[in-house]
C-alpha cells in the first residue's frame, strides 16, 4: 500500500485524514490506490479520469492497457477511450437499447459517421420517391377526371370513335395511377433517423472590462501546511489562460486569490474595473443545494420569472421532473448543466472553469468546447481534460507545483 501511495505521489499525511477532507484530486487518486491494490474479476469503472491530474491519467491508462481482467468503463474522457477501450457499448438515449461496437474509439466513431450517412441517404432516397409517387399518382388521376369529362361530352360531329377514344384513353389512365398506388404500397418505409436533444450552448457577453482583469503583486496564500507563492502575475482582457499542474499544486487556490475570495497573507490583489466574472467551480457549488433547482438556479442567474427559468432549464436537459428537485439530490452531470444554465443567462466577461468537463456527457462537452471558443472575453481554464485543450486557443498557460507559479 505504501509503495502505491507514493508511485500515486500523494503525501502520507492523508491516511490519517477523513475521506471527506480531501480535495477532488486526492479522493480520485485515493480511489485509484485502491483500484492498483484489489484483487478482483472483472473491474468497473464509472467516470475514472475526474479530478486525475496528466501523471495519474497515465498510471490508470497504463494499468488498464496493461491488466488482463474483463473491464466495463463509463467515460467521457476522449482521450482516454482512445488509448484503453477494445469495444464501445452505446445506450441508444430513443430506443433504450444497447448497440455494441467491436474495434476502439476512433473505429467506433468513423461506423458512427458512417452509419449516420447511409441512414440519412436511405431516408432521403424513400423520401423522395415517395414524394415522385404520390405527385405522380395525383397527375395521373387528374389526367383521368380530365378524360372522363371529355368523354362525357358529345363531340360536335356525333363521332362514337371520338368517344370511344377518349374513354379507352381514361381506362389506360385509370390503370396506370392503379400501377403507381401498387409501387406506392410495395415502397419499404424507412423511418427518418432520430435527432436527439442537443444543447444549445453560448454565454451571455457584458460590456468589456478594463485593459486589466486580475492582477497579484507577491501575493502568498496559506492553507494549512500548504503554502502558495510569492506570485506576481497579471491577466489582460481577453486572454485566454490555461492553469495546469498536478493535483494539490494549488490551481484552485491560485483562482480563489486571483478572484479576491482568498484572504492575502503577503502582497496585493487587484480585479479590474467592469470585471463580471462567471464562475463553474470544481464542487459545482454556483447553486445552493438545500433548495429547489427551480428557486436555486433563479438566485444565481438572476431570471426573475418562473416560466422564463423553467424554459432555460429546459434547454438544458432539467424539466419538470427536475425543477422540483433540491439540487443536492441531482446527479452530478444533472448539476453540472444547471450551473451552465445559470452561467450562460448571465452577462459576463470573464468565464472562470475549473474542471468544466467533469460529468458532463460527449455533446455537451463539444458545445461548451465550441461556447468557450466564440466567447470574447476573458477565460481562466483549469483541466486536466487533453481534447479540451486542444479545442480552445489558448494563448498563455501557467503550470503549477507545490504552491509556485512560472508561464510557459
Amino acid at each position: 500500500a505504501g509503495e502505491v501511495w507514493a508511485e500515486l505521489e500523494l503525501p502520507p499525511r492523508l491516511l490519517d485524514q477523513p475521506t471527506a477532507s480531501l480535495s477532488g484530486g486526492e479522493a480520485a487518486r485515493s480511489q485509484l490506490a485502491a483500484i492498483l491494490l484489489s484483487r478482483h474479476d472483472i473491474l468497473l469503472l464509472d467516470e475514472p479520469t475526474n479530478d486525475l491530474d496528466f501523471a495519474a491519467l497515465g498510471r490508470l491508462e497504463a494499468f488498464v492497457a496493461a491488466h488482463g481482467a474483463p473491464m466495463a468503463i463509463v467515460s467521457h474522457d476522449r482521450a482516454f477511450l482512445e488509448r484503453t477501450i477494445t469495444a464501445v457499448l452505446v445506450v441508444d438515449d430513443h430506443t433504450r437499447t444497447a448497440s455494441r461496437f467491436e474495434g476502439g474509439w476512433l473505429a467506433y466513431l468513423e461506423e458512427q459517421t458512417v452509419a449516420a450517412r447511409h441512414a440519412a441517404e436511405a431516408y432521403e432516397g424513400y423520401a423522395s420517391t415517395r414524394t415522385e409517387l404520390l405527385g405522380r399518382i395525383r397527375r395521373q388521376r387528374d389526367w383521368s377526371t380530365q378524360g372522363v369529362t371529355k368523354a362525357k361530352k358529345n363531340p360536335k360531329d356525333n363521332d362514337k370513335a371520338q368517344r370511344g377514344f377518349f374513354t379507352n384513353k381514361t381506362e389506360k389512365q385509370a390503370s396506370k395511377v392503379r400501377q403507381s398506388e401498387k409501387a406506392l404500397s410495395r415502397l419499404d418505409v424507412v423511418d427518418k433517423p432520430w435527432e436527439p436533444w442537443e444543447l444549445r450552448l453560448s454565454f451571455e457577453a457584458a460590456p468589456r472590462s478594463g485593459a486589466v482583469v486580475a492582477r497579484l503583486d507577491g501575493a502568498v496564500v496559506r492553507r494549512g501546511s500548504f503554502t502558495l507563492g510569492p506570485v506576481d502575475l497579471e491577466i489582460g482582457w481577453a486572454e485566454r489562460v490555461a492553469i495546469l499542474g498536478p493535483n494539490g499544486s494549488g490551481k484552485s487556490t491560485l483562482l480563489g486569490a486571483l478572484l479576491g475570495r482568498l484572504a492575502l497573507e503577503e502582497g496585493t490583489h487587484h480585479l479590474g474595473a467592469g470585471v463580471v466574472v462567471g464562475e463553474i467551480d470544481q464542487g459545482r457549488g454556483v447553486l445552493d443545494e438545500a433548495r429547489p433547482l427551480l428557486a436555486a438556479y433563479q438566485a444565481a442567474s438572476g431570471v426573475d420569472a418562473a416560466s422564463d427559468a423553467r424554459t432555460r432549464l429546459a434547454k438544458f436537459g432539467l424539466g419538470a421532473d427536475h425543477v422540483g428537485r433540491t439540487v443536492g439530490s441531482l446527479s452530478p452531470g444533472e448539476r453540472t448543466r444547471a450551473t451552465l444554465a445559470a452561467l450562460a443567462a448571465r452577462g459576463v466577461n470573464c468565464l472562470v472553469l475549473d474542471e468544466p468537463t467533469n460529468h458532463l456527457d460527449l455533446p455537451a462537452i463539444e458545445q461548451l468546447e465550441e461556447a468557450v471558443e466564440a466567447f470574447e472575453g476573458t477565460v481562466l481554464l483549469v483541466t486536466h481534460d487533453r481534447r479540451l485543450l486542444e479545442a480552445v486557443s489558448v494563448t498563455r498557460t501557467f503550470r503549477l507545483d507545490a504552491g509556485a507559479v512560472t508561464e510557459t
